[in-house]
């Protein structure tokens, strides 16, 4: 992911360093309320239903610790990506039945003009298969730390 990419979707205010929640629901609305609050959302109930629908297709754990929840959706006008992280880990019924530590919230509207919501599910798939990298995410100090990692610099 290049630095033009990862610094224009991934925001500073949409960086949860450690979430609240204990639950898969919970925290899904915790990172959707990211989105609400910074004036993004317009309608904060179509979006977690939009997820839900998406979850009812199979799970967005993806395993080894990582889930993608992610949808389209009227409710907001252009892509956003909203990370979490649970040292703990949250029971999420992911593919490996493993708890997860590292959440990315990725929402778009049904056309999009940067047309990245593919592209970008595509790519942290693809990053986020490297240990390394989960690793990294887990221990990054902050928000900069974090865009580092996802830019894939050291």
């Amino acid at each position: 992911m290049n630095q033009r990419e990862s610094s224009g979707i991934f925001q500073q205010e949409f960086f949860i360093p450690e979430l609240k929640s204990k639950t898969k629901a919970d925290a899904l609305e915790e990172m959707v309320e990211v989105l609400v609050r910074a004036g993004q959302v317009k309608n904060k109930r179509i979006i977690l239903e939009a997820i839900q629908q998406r979850e009812l297709l199979g799970s967005t754990g993806i395993g080894k610790e990582v889930a993608i929840p992610h949808c389209r959706t009227l409710a907001v006008s252009k892509l956003y990506a909203v990370f979490g992280r649970s040292r703990k880990g949250i029971a999420y019924g992911s593919v490996d039945k493993k708890p997860v530590k590292l959440l990315f919230l990725v929402v778009g509207p049904p056309v999009e003009k940067t047309n990245l919501y593919l592209p970008l599910l595509g790519k942290l798939c693809e990053r986020l298969h490297h240990a390394k990298i989960r690793n990294r995410l887990l221990e990054a100090k902050d928000y900069r730390a974090f865009l580092q990692i996802m830019e894939g610099g050291e």
